[in-house]
């Protein structure tokens, strides 16, 4: 099947429409129940939204037991197409979005936001941009062609380094924006948004696959848990457009204003990737996929701990929530550029 011929399933073609019914409901359900719905966000244990944190996990865990670290060992037969990946997404990406949103919140938009705002938008933008794609860059991969195995390497390699680097990362470029956080919050959330359901996730795809076999895991079991996953972040964003209603109402220019340099970092990273990749003379089905990590994003575990570090009603969590509504329309742009590339 040629690349112009596949088609992406329904809910991914249509995440951006999702989004926006969320945030509708979300808002209207703010509008009719006002305070009252705040008992939600006060549902903490370490500053972590138990509810939140139950649908973050339903989110992540499918993703995360997809995972297969035994496909490490194959990174020798085409360790460059590995290393533009490592280097686009842990050394340049995150800081490319923080410089973004520092000329975007701090200078070019101060006269329509205020400086605490400003501060909680880049820190939403920081967040998403040191989280590199974990789920979705399959589709994209499938769409433009890609090596599978590969890309589940490239996969594979960036959730492990993701372990040890998101967290000092993070702090550094919020520190050097004068954005305080308390670390202890930071380390329990990737502990419960990334440690738990990728050891719980790992565990299950090779019990279950051992149990069952490779095609039932695949296609029966990974099929109905992905139905939770989608529901999980539907009700994510419903629940985060309740308390935030009430902002969007009032100024819906701000969605707009996050949308401005989070697409421009989007385009920015997928053509450095893609100028670095055909200077290393990679084949385009490692180099496409390659691009498409760094240019798409964790949202799942950047919303989780955005809402985490500063709250359901935050404009840290706003600032990854539109990173979600931006994702579909802009990466399949990528695609089609990728695919007008090819070579």
């Amino acid at each position: 099947m040629s690349s112009d011929e596949k088609q992406m399933g329904f809910f991914e073609k249509h995440l951006t429409w999702w989004v926006a019914i969320c945030i509708a409901v979300g808002t209207l359900l703010g509008k009719l129940f006002g305070d009252s719905i705040s008992v939600v966000s006060d549902m903490n244990i370490a500053n972590v939204n138990m509810p939140v944190a139950i649908l973050v996990w339903f989110m992540i865990f499918p993703m995360m037991a997809q995972v297969d670290f035994t496909s490490v060992k194959n990174v020798g037969k085409n360790p460059k197409g590995l290393y533009l990946t490592l280097l686009i997404n842990w050394v340049i990406k995150p800081f490319t979005m923080a410089f973004f949103a520092w000329v975007f919140f701090d200078k070019i938009f101060q006269a329509w936001i205020t400086p605490e705002l400003a501060k909680e938008y880049i820190a939403g933008a920081i967040i998403l941009g040191a989280a590199p794609c974990t789920a979705m860059v399959f589709v994209w991969s499938y769409l433009t062609d890609g090596d599978p195995g590969y890309t589940l390497v490239q996969v594979s390699v960036n959730d492990l380094v993701l372990l040890v680097a998101f967290v000092p990362i993070v702090k550094l470029l919020l520190g050097v924006a004068n954005i305080d956080i308390p670390y202890d919050t930071l380390i329990l959330s990737v502990v419960v948004f990334v440690v738990v359901p990728l050891a719980a996730g790992v565990f299950a795809n090779r019990f279950l696959t051992a149990k069952y076999g490779h095609d039932w895991f695949t296609n029966i079991f990974m099929a109905k848990l992905k139905n939770f996953s989608i529901v999980a972040l539907l009700s994510t964003l419903v629940l985060l457009f309740a308390f935030q209603g009430e902002k969007i109402v009032e100024s819906p220019m701000q969605i707009l204003m996050l949308a401005v340099p989070l697409t421009i970092q989007t385009y920015f990273i997928f053509f450095i990737a893609w100028a670095m990749g055909r200077k290393l003379c990679l084949p385009h089905k490692v180099l496409s996929p390659g691009a498409m990590i760094g240019a798409s994003n964790f949202f799942e575990l950047a919303v989780a701990v955005a809402i985490a570090l500063f709250g359901l009603n935050s404009g840290a969590a706003l600032a990854t929530v539109v990173g979600v509504l931006i994702e579909v329309p802009v990466m399949l742009s990528l695609v089609k550029l990728s695919n007008r590339w090819k070579y």
